[in-house]
């Protein structure tokens, strides 16, 4: 089970300086807007995951009066995640005491989701959203599949810079052809059996939480070439445009998924809340294949729950939530709007959060 224990953040945003024990099951960060709360769930991301999820760029993590930002944390189990990230020098990643090379051993240990105002790129966004949302379960079910991941970028990666050649090297190209193929085969492989694992308990759960057009509702996977051809004779026969667009058009580096509602795309049916609801069963339905494939809990990172649900679908999603049995961090400005939606019996802890600080 992956339960943060101990939370120890130093200059992540406008947080200075901040030691908290969280609860195994619900933990809700209160306060203004602006006082810190999200800056708390994005240095958990931050640990877990190497990225921020709401900026791609380094210094706006950083405290402006600090030259690094760190966080740590110790799980339930004993085990030991430490982080510096430094305007000047390259991140430090620790874990169990070893520094390690990249995140892959920490991403395991701690599988993080996050539902917020950018979940609905999952729905209204480009394919890239969809993809690393699909990949994401595919990872931590299939230890192969970061293998496998990694030499489909490598190949398409060699294979765009010959193609960008004024006159490409086709014999080249060849040789990247067959490492590419071979390993889109299992990446398309490991991400379908993914899907057909993970749509069913999907569907039960948006039917449960009598999400809209739920009979209607239709996802389907593109693998991201044509999938009645081989993915070999499809890059042979679109050489010349990929050439000319110095970019493979064609492979795993293509795939999406597609939401429609009969004809129309499920966006543009559903409203803001209904989306909502689909993107939260999306996130639970993966923390429930993590659960049901690894018996091991995903922690969840609820950025402003109370926006755009009503207390009924936030009662819903707070109890789906919790019978998964994994850790939950919340925040929201008024903490009604989460204890209310909560049953009495549970274990929670607050925390209200002002100007970077916990106060209580």
């Amino acid at each position: 089970m992956s339960i943060i224990e101990k939370l120890n953040v130093s200059a992540v945003r406008n947080l200075e300086s901040l030691d908290i024990e969280p609860a195994s099951t619900i933990n809700v960060l209160h306060g203004e807007n602006g006082s810190g709360k999200t800056s708390i769930l994005e240095s958990i991301h931050l640990l877990a995951t190497g990225r921020s999820f709401r900026t791609s760029k380094l210094d706006p993590l950083i405290n402006s009066d600090q030259e690094q930002a760190v966080v740590f944390a110790r799980l339930r189990d004993g085990k030991e995640i430490g982080l510096s990230k430094s305007r000047r020098q390259s991140h430090q990643l620790r874990f169990r005491s070893e520094k390690q090379r990249n995140w892959e051993s920490v991403a395991r240990e701690l599988p993080v989701q996050i539902l917020d105002s950018n979940s609905f790129l999952l729905l209204e966004g480009g394919p890239r959203s969809r993809r690393q949302f699909l990949d994401w379960g595919v990872f931590h079910v299939e230890h192969s599949f970061v293998e496998n991941w990694r030499r489909t970028k490598k190949s398409i990666a060699n294979r765009n810079l010959l193609l960008k050649q004024r006159s490409p090297d086709f014999q080249q190209i060849s040789a990247w052809d067959f490492e590419l193929c071979h390993a889109a085969r299992e990446v398309d492989r490991a991400r379908s059996e993914y899907l057909r694992l993970f749509l069913p308990l999907l569907m039960k759960l948006y039917k449960d939480m009598r999400g809209a057009e739920a009979e209607t509702l239709e996802i389907d996977y593109e693998c991201g070439w044509d999938r009645g051809r081989e993915l070999e004779q499809v890059l042979l026969d679109n050489r010349d445009v990929d050439a000319r667009y110095g970019a493979t058009q064609s492979g795993p580096h293509r795939a999406d998924l597609s939401f429609r509602i009969g004809k129309s795309k499920a966006v543009d049916i559903l409203s803001r809340g209904q989306q909502k609801i689909l993107v939260s069963c999306m996130k639970i339905a993966q923390g429930l294949l993590l659960s049901k494939a690894l018996d091991r809990g995903c922690i969840f990172l609820l950025d402003d729950l109370p926006s755009e649900l009503d207390k009924a679908n936030r009662a819903a999603v707070l109890g789906q939530l919790i019978g998964l049995g994994g850790q939950v961090f919340i925040t929201c400005v008024e903490i009604d709007a989460v204890l209310n939606c909560l049953p009495e019996a549970l274990e929670v802890a607050t925390f209200h959060v002002e100007r970077g600080t916990i106060t209580a």
